[in-house]
């Protein structure tokens, strides 16, 4: 077997703890070999991580927060959507818009400036003009939908990044309560499943039934693989026979079930990746009016915090002139500044 270059590699833990904690769940995630993995996804994803730093934390509280063994956090009583709730009632009392299901299936640009976007909610067409654009589409879409597309270089870069998709079995499960922890990572190349959210400990009130528990069986796989097209009961199907098989519950326990699906959930960090984000960023730097912002924005596997973080950062830029480089954020110890002059000196094509 090839020396893998990231992904929790024997380099820093040792082949054995690899193979039993990382290899085969990394693998899951990415669809890929982790030898082929760059290694940025690791830098960001175990930052300050190692053997030596795992050890001493389980017998002492390390001098400084190690941000991959961070022990608590703020979760919403019901879960991150009352934030986007909360939002959205905030933008709606200022008198702005918030459109759901209208999907954007036309950018217009002229020159370096984006004029406006086409949405769709249905079979009607509408165009909406703007004078500044923020945008979490893949960039592989947003690269896709602009009128006119860029220089083919530019088109060739966007059609190279890769993406996992995402479905998730939502199980209810007639028992009060199944394990302690709020996810667990399943290893095991034996079942299909990569990660089992217990929503219940997340918090109470997700569940409304305290005689129940709820769990989330994640699973990772392309758009065209045989998984992403089970039907949901097949799915469910499948998730009830994990649960038992892992022996977290028996099938029978399964009282109901339920699917949702997110494509393009994990930006691949493939051998290919790097050079064609770098011409995407020179072609994006160059539009003057259009940010691109959160995981799929910048196609980076940032966690949630830093993904809104660069939300918010864009919105400062914009609104206070702030020069803000929302590619950095989670790529060193704290992002880095730079004069968005500096960043424009690669012309659009």
């Amino acid at each position: 077997m090839r020396t893998p270059s990231s992904s929790g590699s024997p380099n820093r833990f040792g082949r054995r703890l690899f193979l039993t904690f990382f290899k085969t769940y990394t693998e899951k995630i990415w669809g890929i070999p982790c030898w082929e993995l760059k290694a940025e996804w690791a830098a960001q994803r175990i930052k300050d991580l190692s053997l030596r730093t795992l050890l001493r934390s389980m017998y002492r509280k390390p001098g400084r927060s190690i941000r991959t063994l961070i022990e608590e956090f703020h979760y919403p009583r019901l879960g991150p959507g009352m934030m986007w709730r909360a939002a959205t009632s905030q933008i709606m009392s200022r008198g702005g818009e918030v459109r759901l299901n209208a999907e954007v299936v036309r950018i217009l640009r002229r020159g370096a400036r984006i004029e406006g976007v086409v949405v769709t909610g249905g079979q009607a067409h509408e165009l909406i003009r703007g004078s500044s654009f923020l945008s979490t589409m893949p960039l592989a879409e947003l690269v896709a939908r602009l009128d006119p597309l860029p220089s083919a270089t530019v088109v060739a870069a966007a059609e190279r990044l890769r993406y996992r998709d995402f479905p998730t079995v939502c199980l209810i499960l007639n028992r009060r309560h199944l394990f302690p922890d709020n996810w667990i990572y399943i290893h095991d190349p034996g079942v299909k499943v990569g990660r089992i959210q217990n929503f219940k400990n997340w918090s109470p009130d997700m569940v409304p039934d305290p005689s129940k528990s709820t769990l989330g069986l994640e699973y990772f796989c392309n758009h065209d693989d045989e998984l992403w097209h089970l039907t949901d009961e097949d799915l469910i199907t499948l998730a009830t026979h994990e649960v038992e098989q892992i022996g977290l519950a028996a099938a029978a326990e399964v009282e109901a079930g339920c699917v949702f699906r997110v494509l393009k959930a994990y930006p691949v960090y493939d051998g290919d990746y790097r050079d064609a984000l770098d011409t995407l960023r020179g072609f994006i730097d160059g539009i003057e009016n259009l940010q691109t912002i959160g995981r799929n924005g910048l196609h980076r596997d940032n966690n949630q915090d830093h993904a809104m973080l660069t939300g918010m950062l864009a919105v400062r830029n914009l609104v206070l002139g702030e020069r803000h480089d929302l590619w950095s954020v989670n790529v060193g110890e704290d992002y880095h500044e730079e004069s968005t002059q500096t960043d424009r000196r690669r012309h659009v094509s």
